[in-house]
């Protein structure tokens, strides 16, 4: 892995390394709004937002102090303040997560990276959604869409089966289909980007395979573009510190008791690795 991290600078403030807005969460999945958000901060954006609902900010609240947030009637308020949109941990696939994806959508900068996972993903699968909701035609410049296989056959229309057995082909058709940076999540996760740029990912091992580990790399994601990453290079390092944060984790607790918040708690340990190793 060739890419640098972000640059820190002494001359500097929290508003220099970026906001990132977060929809996350719903009233039974608190976990992934927190996740998602910490690990944000953790690789160094400068803040995260998180918007969701009233017992999903209670809970993350009670969690962490280093979030700000964001209540669902003050999205739009927001929306063209962050310097990238995570949407989708958790976020649940009802009428409230529809509407909150709907006004990204509608109010967001074209110019505005969009992260997408998740329920994200699988809203937009809903054929109803993706016709009034054509990513291609609004024209957003840079979109992540962070999917698993499952997802990603929900987005293709394709059996589970068809995705598994042509992780790459598939990762292109979601790009060629919304014009975006695709991080198909795999054993070895495949990234593809509209301009045709490639990366198989060969770090992580199968202790990541717990709920919550794809909310951790979606927030590492969006904190490396809300510091200036493009949405690539973003995506190529996000998954690649990721898996390194799994394979300590691994050696560590065992292949077997890696849960997503020990892959959060191993993001610093990460960077000094990467940071050694690529002086």
């Amino acid at each position: 892995m060739d890419y640098k991290l972000p640059q820190r600078t002494e001359i500097s403030n929290k508003s220099t390394y970026g906001k990132v807005l977060n929809i996350a969460g719903s009233n039974y999945m608190t976990g992934a709004a927190y996740l998602s958000s910490i690990s944000a901060l953790k690789i160094g954006c400068g803040y995260c937002f998180l918007c969701s609902t009233e017992r999903v900010i209670n809970a993350v609240a009670a969690q962490t102090s280093n979030v700000v947030f964001v209540p669902q009637n003050k999205l739009i308020e927001h929306i063209n303040e962050a310097d990238v949109i995570e949407i989708g941990c958790g976020l649940g696939t009802d009428m409230y997560a529809m509407k909150m994806f709907s006004k990204v959508l509608d109010n967001a900068y074209t110019t505005t990276p969009l992260v997408i996972d998740a329920d994200a993903l699988n809203i937009l699968a809903q054929n109803d959604f993706d016709q009034i909701y054509d990513l291609t035609n609004k024209k957003f410049e840079k979109i992540v869409f962070t999917p698993h296989p499952k997802e990603a056959a929900r987005l293709l229309n394709k059996p589970l089966e068809s995705v598994l057995n042509n992780i790459e082909q598939s990762a292109e058709e979601i790009t060629e289909k919304f014009n975006c940076v695709t991080v198909l999540k795999t054993h070895k996760t495949f990234i593809c980007a509209p301009d045709g740029s490639k990366y198989t990912n060969n770090t992580g091992n199968n202790a990541m395979a717990k709920a919550g580990s794809g909310d951790v790399l979606t927030g590492i994601i969006a904190g490396l573009i809300a510091q200036g990453k493009d949405t690539f290079e973003a995506s190529c390092l996000g998954v690649y510190l990721h898996g390194i944060c799994g394979d300590l984790a691994k050696e560590k607790l065992t292949q077997y008791s890696v849960m997503a918040e020990d892959l959060v708690s191993f993001i610093p340990d990460s960077i000094k690795l990467y940071l050694t190793n690529n002086i």
